[in-house]
């Protein structure tokens, strides 16, 4: 899987902290907002996991050192 893989381990880590971190707000607000929330922090944390963003490939970025 590591052909698909468009994202640098410093790139997952983040995704994974801001996940996080997007997950406890949500966890603590209501309405719309923890919904909308609670979707953010689930594809960050999705996507660092995966180590594959589909915005990226959609504008053929990559933070992986060749």
């Amino acid at each position: 899987m590591k052909k698909y893989q468009n994202e640098s381990s410093v790139d997952r880590i983040i995704r994974t902290v801001v996940g996080l971190i997007l997950l406890v707000v949500a966890y603590y607000s209501f309405g719309i907002l923890s919904i909308i929330l609670y979707i953010l922090g689930a594809i960050a944390i999705i996507t660092a996991a995966s180590g594959f963003c589909p915005s990226y490939k959609l504008f053929n970025i990559s933070t992986i050192r060749k």
